[in-house]
């Protein structure tokens, strides 16, 4: 699910791109004026988060083998329309960067993604009649097969000691002020076994999430330095300014095929073979370091591959993170964890663009400047533009290797957490569904035992 949402956000520049150059193309007064623009991208999302906020709700289905596999169909269905979005999205871009459209086939090309972005409420109208049709079912059956049993009527309450009362807890109770802080304090710093609800703090302070952290900072960090400079370095390099349009545009495609393989690749991996999501991250983090470096050591033609290898790494990696913190440190608090995995982001990519890239890039624009070097003088702005290899080529051997260190720190975490993998992590979701729609004749609750009265069977 990740992996599908997380790739229609990877769409969504090629969408706003189609939708900007329909309402404000070559007729529409845009221009190079980026306040209409600003614009769209300020009032539409908030205009389509109103629109669909009441949709927004828990959805109570039966479970069986049946409903599991129309969901999986339903699912896959989604993953359909989404894959026909980014071929079509991948066929305009290029056809538009090769032929002067006019304003009206902007329009048709716009009005075209418009339509695929709603036909997933076809797919969901479509489910929601059938569930309303197996809910009446359920309810009528069930209605039709109530029986009372008058001699399960009365049960027996046998009250049992806490550990409270216990004489032998009570005899261990820390006997000053200090150790029972102490041993509240660690048990509220000390998170519980892989997998179960973590509080905030207990996930914050963990060794996992330490690890996770530093590798996201590093990995993706280094995937948004590139993608960032993409326009700049294709200049740097010498490439066409029609090329370069093309190469940022399709870096939007490559994210989303990204998200939606990872996604669906490591739950199948991990779901057959038992292999560690982490493991799977490492992967990708390994394989973003060859595009670093064609990047760096600037190989004629060499950016359209790494564009793809960038593009795509970055948008494996993001789900799979995302995955791993829910199934690390439980679903209790996912959405505060979920985002301090987002916040990791921005801050590997300030580190790494703005620290190390931005400065190294100026530095080189001030040596060729003093050398006498080509330079192109950047319109209304008094700075200057650098040219040739060397503008980006120490920066992104610098990122090359910290991406292979945060592959290396996403194995160590990998490694210490390749036992809870290799069990069943969703076990308990089955288990707490299971016990829901079972009748138990006995229930524990902290101090009390039920048991069916005497004489029942």
């Amino acid at each position: 699910m990740l992996g599908l949402l997380k790739g229609f956000v990877g769409l969504s520049g090629a969408i706003f791109t189609q939708l900007y150059l329909a309402f404000y193309g070559p007729s529409g007064g845009g221009g190079g004026d980026t306040k209409p623009l600003i614009l769209l991208v300020g009032w539409l999302p908030a205009a389509i988060s109103v629109a669909f906020l009441g949709t927004i709700r828990i959805i109570k289905t039966p479970r069986s083998e049946v409903a599991a596999r129309r969901e999986y169909r339903a699912f896959c269905a989604f993953l359909y329309v989404s894959l026909a979005l980014a071929a079509y999205l991948l066929v305009v871009i290029v056809l538009q960067k090769r032929f002067r459209f006019t304003r009206a086939e902007y329009g048709v090309s716009a009005a075209v993604v418009f339509v695929m972005l709603l036909l997933p409420i076809g797919i969901v109208l479509r489910e929601e009649a059938a569930l309303f049709h197996i809910i009446n079912n359920n309810n009528n059956t069930a209605a039709a097969a109530a029986v009372v049993d008058p001699t399960d009527a009365k049960q027996q309450v046998i009250r049992t000691p806490s550990k409270e009362e216990s004489p032998a807890s009570a005899a261990k109770k820390p006997t000053t002020s200090r150790s029972r802080a102490l041993v509240l304090l660690i048990k509220r710093v000390r998170g519980p076994p892989r997998g179960e609800d973590y509080t905030i703090l207990q996930a914050l302070v963990s060794i996992d999430m330490l690890l996770l952290f530093t590798a996201t900072v590093f990995g993706v960090g280094g995937t948004l330095t590139a993608i960032d400079n993409m326009g700049q370095i294709g200049e740097s390099l010498g490439y066409p300014q029609h090329s370069i349009a093309t190469l940022v545009s399709l870096i939007s495609i490559w994210n989303y095929l990204g998200r939606v393989t990872s996604g669906f690749a490591s739950e199948a991996l991990l779901a057959r073979h038992r292999v560690p999501r982490p493991l799977l991250v490492a992967g990708v983090l390994l394989l973003t370091v060859p595009g670093h470096l064609l990047i760096a050591f600037g190989v004629p033609g060499s950016l359209y591959a790494a564009s793809v290898l960038v593009g795509f790494c970055f948008g494996a990696a993001y789900p799979m993170i995302l995955a791993i913190i829910s199934e690390l440190f439980g679903l209790k608090y996912y959405s505060t964890l979920y985002n301090v995995g987002n916040v990791a982001s921005p801050v590997g990519s300030y580190i790494l663009n703005v620290r190390v890239a931005g400065r190294m890039y100026d530095r080189e624009a001030k040596k060729q400047k003093q050398q006498g070097g080509a330079l192109i003088m950047t319109a209304g702005k008094g700075g200057v533009t650098c040219v040739g290899t060397r503008c980006y080529r120490e920066s992104f051997l610098v990122v090359a290797a910290v991406t292979l260190g945060a592959a290396l720190v996403t194995l160590v975490l990998a490694w210490r957490t390749r036992k809870f993998y290799a069990g069943n992590i969703y076990a308990k979701f089955k288990e707490a569904n299971t016990d829901n729609n079972a009748d138990a004749h006995a229930v524990e609750k902290e101090d009390e035992v039920v048991v069916p009265a005497a004489g029942n069977k």
